[in-house]
Order: structure tokens, then C-alpha cells, then sequence
């Protein structure tokens, strides 16, 4: 397996860098090789050459930074994920992917490879539970994050519960074939073993074992029951 990183060093808020070390350590686990190359601003790199590609959460300002940088690869990234392989944006890094991110001072323009809008506006922090049709338990998550988007086409996630009431959109994210985008952070992967395994198996095309993550099964149990105190989830879902 070989993964790519994109803009390690200034897209790097909430240790989401640990959703690539989660993939390469279940790789790794079952006995498959994994290289992960890092690549930054005005650095090249051939995206044809990996099998899965990873951007994670920034400020605003070095969102806007690694947007004006990241035009360049715009053909490059469309060719991949119409190819099918698997990539994963986490936090605001998935807004620029969109038509245009409106903040307090201009408008600007996306790379328009997914078809919304961003709003930026106050500040949401909160705790979330989601659930997507292809996983059979919910996946647990913290936002923050100012973007709002709304009028999505095809979510990733259907809200469960959160405990703000800034945004009560009830859809998370964004899938595009095997293009997946949420503001979930702190690292998503790490925080839910299931959807690593979904994510490590789609880049795969094979089944995994899942021993290597029965302590981030624990986390996630202690996480799942500490919020469904608050959201009080009917059993269906929780199965």
C-alpha cells in the first residue's frame, strides 16, 4: 500500500495525521507493506501512484493556503477518484473540493470537484453521532469548524445526535464514489475501528483481520456510551 499526505505540515489540527498512521498499522498488522511519502507546498507528486490519499484539518488561513496551492493537482485529484480509489479529507480541508468558500472579507473559488457551497459563519465546537448505510454501528465524532454546508447531493453521514444547535443540519459530509469528506476530527479513523476497517478493506479490495484494534474497539464503546447518555439512541441503531 502507499499512501500519500498532503500538506502535513500546515493542515495538521486535532492529531488527525494519526487516521494515516491507523491505516498503516492495521496494514502492517496483516502482513501488508505500506509507505506513506509527505508532500507540502510547491512539492510534485503523481497521484496515480497511490492508493490512497489523506488531507486533514487546518486553520481557515492555512485552509485558504493549501487551497491556492492545491489548483495545481485539481486534474490529478478528479482522475483519482474517478479511477475509484480511496481518499479521505478530513475537517474544513474537504471545503475546498467545493464550488466556493464565502468567508467575512471575499469569495473564493473552490477547485468545483464536489458540487456545494461553503459558508463560513460562527464558530460550531461540539460532539457528534453519525451513521452511514454501509457500517453497521454508529461512528462517534467531535467538529469545529465554521463552514457551513448545506444542499448536499450525497452525504456521507446522517446525524444521529450533536449538542449544539448552531448547525442542525442533519447530514455530515460529503461521499463522492470513494471520495470521503467529513468534519469529523481527533482523528476519525482512530476513534472508530469499524470505519477504519471499512476504509483499510475498500483500499485493499480484501478482507482484514481486526485484531490489532480490539483497544480502539474499547475507546469506542466508552465514547459511544458517555454521549448515547445524552442522546439516548434507540437500541436498533445501536446494533
Amino acid at each position: 500500500m502507499r499512501i500519500l499526505h498532503l500538506y502535513h505540515d500546515i493542515l495538521n489540527l486535532y492529531g488527525d495525521y494519526a487516521n494515516v498512521e491507523a491505516i498503516k498499522r492495521l496494514a502492517q498488522a496483516n502482513e501488508v507493506s505500506c509507505t506513506v511519502d509527505k508532500i507540502s507546498l510547491g512539492e510534485d507528486a503523481d497521484f496515480s501512484q497511490y492508493d490512497f490519499i489523506f488531507m486533514g484539518s487546518s486553520t481557515e488561513k492555512n485552509q485558504k493556503v493549501a487551497l491556492e496551492d492545491f489548483r495545481r493537482f485539481s486534474d490529478q485529484l478528479k482522475n483519482y477518484v474517478d479511477s475509484g480509489k480511496v481518499a479521505l479529507f478530513t475537517g474544513n480541508a474537504f471545503e475546498i473540493l467545493g464550488k466556493t468558500i464565502k468567508d467575512n472579507t471575499k469569495v473564493h473559488n473552490g477547485l468545483g470537484l464536489l458540487d456545494f457551497d461553503v459558508v463560513e459563519g460562527d464558530r460550531v465546537s461540539e460532539d457528534i453521532i453519525v451513521k452511514a448505510d454501509d457500517l453497521s454501528l454508529p461512528l462517534v465524532g467531535y467538529r469545529n469548524k465554521r463552514g457551513v454546508i448545506s444542499s448536499v447531493e450525497s452525504p456521507l453521514f446522517e446525524v444521529l445526535y450533536q449538542n449544539s444547535q448552531k448547525d442542525i443540519i442533519k447530514t455530515e459530509g460529503v461521499r463522492y464514489k470513494n471520495l470521503f469528506c467529513t468534519h469529523l476530527i481527533g482523528p476519525v479513523l482512530v476513534k472508530n475501528p469499524h470505519f477504519l476497517l471499512y476504509i483499510s478493506e475498500l483500499i485493499l479490495n480484501k478482507e482484514l483481520s481486526d485484531d490489532s484494534l480490539k483497544y480502539n474497539q474499547l475507546s469506542y464503546e466508552v465514547t459511544f456510551n458517555e454521549l448515547n447518555k445524552r442522546a439516548n439512541l434507540s437500541d436498533d441503531i445501536k446494533s
